[in-house]
């Protein structure tokens, strides 16, 4: 299922800042697709919902970490006790491969 957020939420990603237009569903056994609209060229990237985090805003209690960086990905649940998570969609390693 493909739902059109209004208004696009602002996020960050790996790639950078952007507004997401769009969140796609696949069920159960996925991830959340976010699709994004880069602030820097504008480019149109679908990101994993892992791997996004809402924008700062003062105002909603969303205030940047005393480090300057964004805290780190957390680690599903069933992923901290030991068990294999399942993805559809299978994230690349730390190297990037």
């Amino acid at each position: 299922m493909i739902t059109q957020l209004d208004p696009p939420l602002p996020l960050e990603t790996a790639k950078g800042a952007g507004l997401a237009h769009f969140v796609i569903d696949y069920g159960p056994e996925a991830d959340l697709m976010w699709v994004v609209f880069m602030d820097s060229d504008g480019a149109c990237w679908t990101v994993p919902n892992p791997e996004i985090r809402m924008s700062m805003n003062w105002s909603m209690g969303r205030r940047k970490p005393k480090s300057g960086k964004p805290a780190a990905a957390a680690v599903p649940a069933a992923a901290a006790d030991g068990a294999i998570v399942h993805r559809v969609f299978p994230r690349a390693d730390a190297t990037g491969a």
